[in-house]
């Protein structure tokens, strides 16, 4: 195999590998709608939050947590759209929790996110 064959193999193997590892650590999420909750984990942090829905208002409560000492933040974000802006909650020292409790009328669905950040 010449020099520049070689090279655009490994090339190409490197960016296909690339593209695999960043669809694997940022998996999408789907919208919840009321009632629902989930409690997921990542190394670095975990959450546990609810949807309910009372009187045309979504209220999404509950809690984020750092579980490690890297220096990341763990965050929670939440975005319920149709014209409503998105809220953020983090905590950015190891075993610190944050509660929250945000409202937004006019909607039964958000995406909830748990993800490692600064």
């Amino acid at each position: 195999m010449s020099a520049f064959r070689r090279t655009l193999t490994s090339a190409l193997s490197a960016t296909v590998l690339a593209a695999g590892l960043a669809l694997g650590a940022a998996a999408p999420a789907r919208a919840a709608s009321c009632p629902s909750s989930a409690s997921p984990k990542i190394p670095g942090g975990k959450a546990h939050w609810t949807l309910s829905c009372r009187g045309g208002t979504l209220k999404v409560y509950g809690w984020v947590e750092d579980t490690r000492q890297e220096g990341d933040c763990a965050n929670v974000s939440v975005w319920p759209g149709g014209g409503h802006h998105w809220k953020l909650v983090s905590a950015c020292s190891w075993g610190e929790r944050k509660n929250f409790d945000f409202a937004f009328a006019g909607t039964t669905t958000a995406s909830v996110y748990l993800y490692l950040g600064r």
